[in-house]
């Protein structure tokens, strides 16, 4: 029996991010992420939730020995899933895929609203622009909801602790991206 894979679809893209090297590009259809504000964090977490009609891009990768340990460390706050193998597309062949997400029980009211670290936004379009290019980073922004909160800019002291440089094309993408959707916010 195989390895199981995860499937990750925001900072896990990022390879640089992680010591997991047997992945793959992947698609899960009827799901988007969203920016979900939690009582565990005085910041937002990128989720998932079920979506009609909307599919994501997102990297699987292979769990050595099924050994869950680091990652489910990693992940605290989310809990772990099985994905069905008929809503995930990738190239890795028959594979257990398991996904980590908040759990709605987790949500606070809707008043509440926590910042998105700049940092982790910047890690995780740089993973999308290596993976998918820049179609990709187009993508990740067209389908994740939720971005209607503030934006704390910390690149300059990062406070994501998985932080990575970016190419002054990985910045702009973001910065350009960013603009576009305050913009988009602004007009209605």
């Amino acid at each position: 029996m195989r390895d199981p894979f995860f499937f990750g679809y925001g900072s896990l893209v990022n390879a640089a991010t992680h010591n997991y090297t047997s992945t793959h590009p992947a698609k899960l259809a009827g799901w988007r992420r969203v920016w979900r504000h939690t009582s565990m964090r005085d910041l937002a977490f990128l989720s998932v939730e079920p979506a009609e009609g909307i599919q994501i891009n997102g990297l699987i990768a292979e769990v050595p020995n099924a050994d869950w340990n680091a990652l489910d460390l990693r992940e605290t706050g989310y809990f772990r899933s099985q994905l069905p193998e008929t809503s995930l597309t990738h190239q890795a062949g028959p594979v257990e895929v398991q996904m980590y997400q908040t759990h709605p029980n987790q949500d606070p009211s809707p008043a509440m609203q926590h910042a998105i670290l700049l940092s982790y936004v910047d890690v995780v379009v740089q993973g999308f622009h290596n993976v998918f290019g820049e179609d990709g980073v187009e993508q990740f922004f067209k389908t994740t909801a939720g971005w209607d909160t503030p934006i704390l800019n910390d690149r300059s002291n990062p406070r994501y602790p998985r932080s990575q440089s970016l190419s002054r094309t990985e910045t702009e993408l973001v910065d350009h991206h960013l603009a576009a959707l305050k913009a988009q916010l602004i007009s209605g």
